[in-house]
């Protein structure tokens, strides 16, 4: 396969990698690094081991049966998409409005001139709803590979001159947190590390959403690669992010301010200080097209996700229904969902705007604690309706197993501090 025809074959891997290279990586995973230096390496590497295989169910269960997840959760019971559903209408408001907040932080440190917070808030939200409405997937899929190829070039020269520059000696002792604010930390970085696992069910919709593209050709061995591309170097972006914090911020005296736009101006200066000041907007335009990536993707995949549930929980007998009846009622739920979703998040920006940081905890909080549901129905879904030479390997079956222990014992630490 050539290189050209490698990068046409990749799309919801990237799609995948540019919703979870947000808040993850440029807000926690730099924040660990500057607390704690190299100290939670062992969380990045766990966290994204242990999510591994309900992610890959994703892109599995699609390329396998050609349909998405939503549709298996319906065959387990409507019980089951239903539950999907709640969870998601809890969760999707304060997950757009984290992923907008920090944009537009960035937004104003680069373009702001007096613009307030809240108004680059509303107009990216009404420029990605703009550009979804216009271009929908496949101007997501061509925009996200430029992106995600730029931001790992540039994060990895600058991590390679930060460790170059670096005359601090190297804290590399791993740390465990497991009271107070540091353990409130690990479960709100663990939630979204790489990304919250309703994103497999977003992986799933766009894995068809490309079938269609490619003309059915999105097999399940190209899907799995596509997916394993994007999955590797979202882990490895998280890597680097952690080593920028380590190098330029750890025992530096300097911590992240709660504010948005403070917080968007350290954050540029982390590649500033290593790159230089001339090259601070080329850096503050990476980031910040990284978090619009992220702001775009999210607003897409949660008004389509809410669609096509609705449309499956409205037709219950789908049998009953011609394949474009579902299409065009999916599109006019898409764009309903889509506006609610627009409107919601500015109402809970407005009402967590003075402090970012407190308002993406819980977010981040809220999203761990609903991953053991998203973690046993995918693995039941992939274990049950797939063919054995589709399923995944015992390996993946075991770490699936060890997957869900690791993430109902985190759950239930988190919960037993809190009482």
């Amino acid at each position: 396969m050539t290189k050209k025809n490698i990068l046409q074959s990749l799309g919801p891997g990237l799609l995948f990698a540019g919703a979870a290279v947000g808040v993850s990586h440029l807000v926690y995973s730099t924040k660990a690094g500057a607390i704690y230096g190299f100290g939670l390496i062992w969380l990045v590497f766990m966290a994204n081991i242990f999510k591994y295989p309900f992610f890959e169910f994703g892109p599995r269960y699609a390329a396998a049966t050609g349909e998405s997840l939503l549709r298996g959760y319906q065959r387990l019971g409507n019980w089951v998409l239903g539950l999907f559903s709640i969870i998601t209408l809890c969760t999707m408001f304060t997950i757009q409005a984290a992923v907008t907040i920090v944009t537009a932080s960035l937004a104003v440190h680069l373009f702001g001139n007096g613009i307030s917070l809240m108004f680059w808030a509303a107009i990216l939200l009404l420029v990605c709803a703009g550009i979804l409405t216009i271009g929908r997937y496949k101007l997501l899929d061509n925009l996200m590979k430029f992106i995600i190829i730029t931001l790992t070039l540039i994060t990895f020269i600058t991590v390679i001159i930060a460790f170059k520059q670096t005359t601090s000696p190297i804290r590399w002792a791993q740390e465990f947190p497991m009271e107070g604010i540091g353990l409130t930390f690990v479960i709100a970085f663990m939630g979204w590390m790489p990304a919250p696992l309703d994103l497999s069910v977003w992986h799933s919709l766009w894995a068809l959403e490309k079938q269609k593209q490619t003309q059915d050709d999105f097999n399940l061995k190209k899907s799995l690669f596509d997916f394993n591309v994007g999955y590797i170097g979202t882990t490895i972006l998280a890597l680097f992010f952690v080593a920028l914090g380590a190098l330029v911020m750890y025992n530096s005296g300097t911590a992240f301010s709660p504010k948005g736009a403070v917080f968007a101006k350290q954050l540029i200066e982390l590649y500033t200080t290593t790159l230089g000041n001339s090259m601070g907007l080329f850096i503050g335009l990476a980031a910040f097209i990284t978090m619009f990536s992220t702001t775009v993707t999210c607003l897409d995949a949660l008004p389509r996700s809410m669609a096509k549930a609705h449309v499956l929980l409205m037709k219950k007998n789908t049998a009953t229904h011609s394949t474009n009846t579902q299409a065009d009622s999916s599109r006019v739920y898409y764009f309903g969902w889509l506006g609610t979703l627009v409107i919601g998040s500015l109402v809970i920006l407005n009402l967590f705007l003075t402090n970012m940081a407190s308002f993406l905890m819980v977010a981040t909080i809220l999203s761990f604690l609903t991953t053991p549901f998203f973690a046993i129905v995918n693995y039941i879904l992939v274990t049950r309706y797939l063919p054995k030479e589709q399923q995944p390997s015992m390996i993946i079956k075991a770490l699936s197993g060890l997957g869900i222990v690791y993430l109902f014992v985190f759950c239930g630490i988190y919960i037993w501090s809190l009482l």
